[in-house]
């Protein structure tokens, strides 16, 4: 595939916006502003650059809950997304999801989740709705090395291959499970190799540059619209912060951390752009001021936005509506 400007310039638009929002994040963590668990997406911004560019507008896209990239790569803003991880009512969830579980109906986000694994088989579910209906709409089901254990990606996997689902399994291997090496785990390194078993087209792909990545899932998406099913994709990546705020990472070297930093998805990106003339550097300064302007004006809003109200606290947890059903 050929990518020109356009490409190049959203996808470093969208991986600062990314960079720039986790950084004040991990701030106001530190500053207790930001409260509960939160997981930080900093390293893997190319994935969810590279995915928004493949996809189309009405496929979905499910993950755990390193989601906020996810979230603002779609399209939620960074003043709802800001405003959930405050818990404040203006947030993309109400206030009630916090930084885990992170939802937009309107941009086709079905959430970050916090079981680990369990939006596997539920991704699998998506895309049967979507077959059921006649769509031409793809499921992309996002999840961590550490999931791939879980006996739910095995029963995902094969009823999305008996039945030909319009899924995309996406493993994004940052190796490390918290704080588990994947070697620690596995005698398979290749986690891609897990689908071969099911005889699912399974790929390992560079998490590290927005082209392959946006290769490989337009093609693995292409793929199920033409009705041949689920494609499972090992994006290899790295994050530069802990399993989460609360982790120092202590169980990696530094040498480690500074190797993946010379292939820094952002940096090789703007490389690009400068090298093909596609803006000068002080296009790509103001570019970046124009993204913290829009992060800390998130920061006032969601400091200026109200708390959910009490009488919410049991709304959206029970159906409320009366469906009716066709009794024979």
């Amino acid at each position: 595939m050929k990518f020109g400007k356009k490409e190049y310039l959203r996808w470093y638009r969208e991986m600062m916006m990314v960079r720039r929002f986790e950084e004040k994040s991990a701030q106001l963590y530190g500053q207790q502003k930001i409260k509960g668990f939160c997981h930080l997406y900093i390293g893997q911004e190319a994935i969810v650059a590279g995915m928004v560019t493949a996809m189309q507008k009405d496929d979905k896209v499910i993950t755990a809950y390193r989601d906020h990239g996810h979230a603002l790569a779609l399209g939620i803003t960074p003043n709802a997304v800001m405003a959930e991880l405050y818990g404040k009512s203006t947030g993309c969830s109400g206030g009630k999801g916090g930084s885990m579980h992170m939802f937009s109906k309107e941009h086709n986000f079905v959430g970050g989740h916090g079981i680990v694994g369990a939006q596997i088989p539920l991704g699998a579910g998506i895309a049967l709705a979507e077959q059921y209906q006649g769509t031409q709409n793809v499921c992309l089901t996002f999840f961590g090395d550490g999931a791939v254990r879980q006996g739910a990606l095995h029963e995902a996997f094969n009823m999305a291959m008996l039945w030909k689902l319009p899924a995309v399994f996406i493993c994004e291997n940052n190796e490390y499970a918290m704080g588990t090496s994947v070697a620690r785990t596995t005698n398979l390194l290749d986690i891609y190799k897990i689908g071969l078993a099911y005889d699912m087209p399974s790929f390992q792909v560079d998490g590290m540059k927005c082209e392959t990545v946006h290769e490989a899932i337009y093609e693995a998406c292409e793929r199920a619209r033409r009705g041949e099913g689920p494609t499972f994709l090992e994006i290899k990546t790295y994050r530069y912060r802990g399993h989460s705020m609360s982790d120092p990472a202590s169980y990696r070297t530094k040498e480690e951390v500074a190797d993946y930093k010379t292939k820094d998805p952002l940096e090789t990106t703007k490389a690009t752009i400068l090298s093909k003339k596609y803006a000068t550097e002080k296009e790509l300064d103001l570019m970046e001021e124009e993204i913290m302007e829009m992060v800390n004006q998130s920061v006032e809003f969601a400091e200026s936005s109200p708390y959910p109200d009490a009488s919410l606290l049991f709304k959206h947890n029970y159906v409320e509506d009366n469906y009716p059903y066709i009794m024979d």
